[in-house]
């Protein structure tokens, strides 16, 4: 039997390509690394890899479609640089709802980051890291839509089951026609559709998410409500303390003000949470 060599060759290379690809993000991907490795250590959950949940779509804090494609962001950067100080040099990445996130509902993971919200209701069910942002609500609609601060209660309000948002949008905004969708690309893909008239959800994600859009959206205004953002442990982790000093560490050296300039910045197209009008509620 005569095999085309020239074939194999194109085939193997594919192959190797793919698997390439499928494993970008167990390493360090293109994140710079900052401080000395291995300073830290922990009994990881998985032996031999930090293991990070975190939810998908989120443009700038993990740029990939999925996480095996994922290389860079602020986020994976951070995760990625917690790993360094560890000693570990394999990240895996794992994707999952938000919904199962903030309910404790995952397993098998050192740190869940996804923009999370500090909320006493979630203490009960997990433990949170040291905080490393402070969130606001963002507004996304169409391109040239006419919702203002003054009508949005009145427009199809949309955003994301899990979050601190609906509860928000509900008793506080008291949004009289509330729809909740389960991901945040279901979300996007409504309010460029016309099937909601505006979407809320942290204002990273909807400067992203526009910036991606081609002009389709537009980011409105947002709401600052003063809510901290952190990463997420199994309840009762041991990791949590090495984590946390880690964290700290980072942001008194600047580590994480650097990263949201060089993944934050670029993936909002020009445009900085000080440019969206803030709106009175």
């Amino acid at each position: 039997m005569k095999f085309n060599r020239k074939l194999i060759g194109l085939a193997l290379g594919s192959l190797m390509a793919m698997a390439g690809t499928a494993n970008a993000a167990e390493g360090y991907g293109e994140c710079k690394l900052y401080g000395k490795q291995g300073t830290e250590h922990i009994t990881p959950a998985v032996p031999g890899q930090f293991t990070v949940i975190i939810n998908l779509p989120a443009v700038g804090e993990f740029n990939g479609d999925t996480p095996e494609t994922i290389t860079s962001g602020r986020e994976f950067c951070m995760a990625v640089n917690i790993a360094h100080r560890l000693g570990l040099e394999k990240v895996v990445l794992k994707n999952a709802s938000f919904d199962s996130i903030v309910a404790g509902q995952n397993k098998d993971f050192d740190v869940a980051l996804a923009l999370i919200s500090v909320t006493e209701p979630r203490k009960k069910v997990v433990d949170f890291s040291t905080p490393y942002a402070f969130g606001s609500y963002g507004l996304a609609a169409k391109a040239g839509s006419n919702v203002t601060a003054e009508n949005v209660r009145d427009a199809k309000f949309g955003t994301q089951a899990g979050t601190t948002m609906v509860s928000w949008a509900q008793d506080t905004l008291q949004a009289k026609n509330l729809s909740v969708f389960d991901d945040t690309g279901a979300m996007f893909t409504a309010v460029a559709a016309g099937n909601v008239d505006v979407v809320m959800t942290d204002l990273s994600v909807v400067l992203g998410q526009v910036a991606a859009s081609n002009g389709k959206l537009a980011v409105i205004g947002q709401y600052q409500t003063g809510g901290e953002t952190a990463g997420i442990y199994p309840k009762g982790s041991s990791a949590k303390p090495v984590i946390d000093k880690i964290i700290a560490d980072m942001k008194e050296e600047g580590t994480l003000k650097e990263l949201e300039a060089q993944y934050l910045a670029p993936a909002w197209g020009g445009k900085t949470p000080a440019d969206v009008p803030v709106w009175k509620y």
